[in-house]
């Protein structure tokens, strides 16, 4: 049935809900929800060896890239281990979906540009008071992730068994 009352949206709007959907927590929003974040999106770009934050500062954006790569890395006795290269339609520091947390890893940009969306922390828990459904669907999109991860993780420990207990990542103390 035709709703004549049903928000419609132009073809730049469509575009951008057609890019956010390519973003793995984003991907089970209807349009209507994915328009509540379309104000709170702002263009930055990033230069080569910028930093777009490191280990233990505070949470407060979610980044999305729409062109470039950005290595999300740990410092290891003065050195940079890779953990994974963030790459086009990837969005990255997803721990500002949740309040008071601290980054885990350093966030460096390693193409000549990289153009991303912001997306702060404070807009989000605006979203995610006011709409939890919203909240329920990036959330459940966030679990399967960790799922991914960890599965991935219980991979890497089998087959490099010896070199760490893995029970150090379940442990309820940190040293």
């Amino acid at each position: 049935m035709f709703n004549p009352f049903k928000k419609t949206y132009g073809q730049k709007e469509l575009e951008q809900f057609k890019f956010l959907r390519g973003v793995k927590c984003f991907k089970n929003l209807s349009n209507d929800e994915l328009n509540v974040f379309l104000p709170f999106l702002y263009k930055r770009i990033y230069k080569k060896n910028e930093a777009v934050f490191f280990r233990n500062d505070p949470s407060q954006a979610v980044y999305i890239i729409e062109s470039g790569s950005v290595s999300l890395n740990l410092n290891r006795g003065g050195e940079f281990e890779t953990l994974t290269v963030a790459l086009e339609s990837e969005a990255f520091g997803d721990n500002a979906f949740i309040p008071n947390t601290i980054r885990i890893y350093n966030a460096i940009v390693e193409s000549d540009e990289c153009h991303m969306l912001v997306l702060p922390q404070g807009n989000i828990l605006e979203i995610f008071e006011a709409n939890q459904k919203i909240k329920a669907k990036i959330l459940e999109s966030l679990v399967e992730q960790y799922n991914d991860y960890t599965l991935k993780l219980f991979e890497a420990y089998k087959s490099s068994f010896g070199f760490f207990e893995l029970k150090q990542a379940y442990s309820n103390t940190q040293d």
